[in-house]
């Protein structure tokens, strides 16, 4: 069978329409399920065409790792665990690759181990387009934007369903969530994650550090735990209860990101992580139910529930002080990051030996 010709998808833009070429555009990125049909890769590439606006008042000017998946998604494959895990189906690309188009813009970001990278910073929806050509399904935006890339803008409160939990418990400890919120001024924006989980996202001024950014989350975490004993912000798997929720804080670190909003998740049916109000997300029955075929009828017909989130930005007082007298001390970092100061041993607990460890937690050298 002759290979389909290449298709020009218009996107419109700040600078009018654009076009984005798109290759291969028959390949099925996603197979059919009982909720949905096969989707093509044109098709993906016009869901993010027509999704552009609310994507680009997500994601705009931030810096975007791609979770690319090249030959599509199926049942079973997986996503690469670093750089060196080669037989992995998809992989996150956090330097953008040679050849993109000159609109494709980029941000100079620096990771915890101090080394940079040129990272996709997207300022048109063009560029998520193009980004969805090259067989993008999932951006992953850093809670910052250009310029100041070392000073977050947003908090992200990621609510993890774990093994025997169910999205109807996500959505009870989010109901907690928005109200504690309220009681200390702020206001909270939420959406599916495209899975079992919930996001709220909560514009904050630009005046703190990732690690403060962290510690914020920690203490939002603990005062949850404290209203609702189905949450935990235990670090170590086999510590948290099942059916419990996770508050995931390690998410603000820095280079740590969750699906943006309107991102397409690599499940089956291509579910959508979707924004939006609060009333209506308690009204979610199935979340699969928001996918690349239903996203768009769903934000023609309710509108983008997050356009007004640039209105108000907060200050993190409020959360720094639960942080700082809510009981716990510090948690642990990813294993990626270099020791930082006051965390815990980096081992699991079932596998800790008191006296190897010193009171800082350094391990004693045998």
């Amino acid at each position: 069978m002759a290979k389909a010709a290449a298709v020009m998808v218009p996107v419109t833009g700040p600078a009018g329409e654009r076009e984005v070429r798109v290759s291969s555009p028959d390949r099925v990125v996603f197979e059919a399920t009982e909720r949905t049909p096969a989707l093509t890769k044109l098709e993906i590439c016009r869901y993010f065409a027509g999704a552009g606006e609310p994507l680009m008042r997500a994601i705009g000017e931030r810096p975007t790792a791609m979770e690319r998946w090249p030959d599509g998604w199926r049942e079973g494959m997986r996503l690469a665990l670093g750089p060196f895990d080669k037989d992995a189906d998809g992989f996150c690309q956090k330097r953008l690759p040679k050849g993109a188009p000159d609109y494709v813009e980029t941000v100079e970001i620096t990771f915890p181990s101090g080394r940079t990278a040129d990272e996709l910073c997207p300022t048109e929806p063009a560029a998520l387009v193009w980004a969805a050509q090259m067989g993008a399904l999932t951006f992953h935006p850093w809670p910052v934007r250009r310029p100041l890339v070392d000073r977050p803008d947003e908090l992200r409160i990621d609510l993890d369903p774990q093994p025997g939990a169910v999205f109807a418990d996500a959505q009870r400890v989010a109901e907690i969530a928005r109200e504690l919120l309220e009681e200390l001024g702020m206001r909270g924006f939420a959406k599916t994650s495209g899975n079992r989980g919930i996001h709220i996202h909560v514009r904050i001024r630009p005046e703190w550090s990732f690690e403060d950014l962290r510690h914020a989350a920690i203490g939002f975490g603990r005062e949850l735990e404290r209203r609702d004993g189905g949450v935990t912000t235990n670090w170590w798997k086999e510590e948290r209860p099942d059916g419990s929720i996770f508050i995931d804080f390690n998410q603000n670190n820095r280079d740590r990101t969750i699906a943006s909003a309107w991102s397409v998740r690599a499940k089956p049916g291509a579910p959508v992580s979707t924004p939006m109000t609060w009333a209506r997300i308690a009204e979610v029955r199935d979340p699969r139910d928001l996918n690349v075929v239903t996203v768009g009828d769903f934000l023609a017909s309710e509108g983008d529930a997050w356009a007004s989130m640039d209105e108000q930005a907060y200050g993190l007082e409020p959360l720094l002080e639960l942080w700082e007298t809510l009981p716990g001390g510090e948690l642990n970092y990813p294993p990626d990051y270099p020791k930082m100061p006051g965390e815990p041993p980096r081992v699991q607990p079932s596998k800790k030996v008191a006296e190897h460890w010193d009171d800082a937690g350094n391990r004693i050298a045998e």
